[in-house]
């Protein structure tokens, strides 16, 4: 699987509240969800962010609460993947979770510009910055874990496998 989008670049710390924020709780509908998000962080990111669009961030994507409206935000919006130096962990397994492709490369965050196109091979890691020729090694995501990508998410994921009998 290889996504190329526009890249998108935030700092280090971005918490849950900042994707998407407590007020907006009250819904569980992606869509709704998708209108809000990162709205504190950049208040023009939804009504800007085209389908196949990156996140890009610093370190500690995603800390705060343990939400997953989070990660669904960011996937209702189209953004096909996020890269960035770390995640919270309870973020990473959230993004798993609803099928959402993260990757953590630590050099991009200084090399990349907002508005960079980029393409990230989630079988290999690799991201190559359209915009300039460089590339850059992420760590690759597991094919166990790219086959709940695949699915959609854990849940997808495991309902075709019982549907397979496995």
């Amino acid at each position: 699987m290889k996504l190329q989008g526009k890249v998108w670049k935030f700092g280090n710390d971005v918490d849950t509240d900042l994707i998407i924020a407590a007020r907006y709780l009250n819904s569980s509908d992606p869509a709704e969800l998708a209108r809000h998000c990162m709205e504190d962080a950049d208040p023009q990111f939804a009504s800007k962010v085209q389908p196949g669009d990156i996140i890009v961030a610093a370190k500690n994507f995603g800390c705060g609460s343990s939400r997953e409206h989070a990660p669904i935000a960011i996937k209702a919006a189209g953004v096909s993947c996020v890269v960035a130096k770390s995640f919270a962990r309870i973020f990473y397994r959230n993004a798993f979770n609803i099928g959402l492709p993260i990757f953590e490369c630590p050099e991009v965050i200084d090399e990349l510009k907002e508005g960079d196109t980029i393409t990230v091979d989630a079988a290999t890691g690799a991201i190559t910055n359209l915009t300039t020729g460089k590339e850059y090694q992420a760590v690759p995501i597991p094919d166990f874990m790219r086959q709940i990508i695949d699915a959609g998410g854990l849940i997808s994921y495991v309902k075709g496998r019982v549907n397979q009998g496995v």
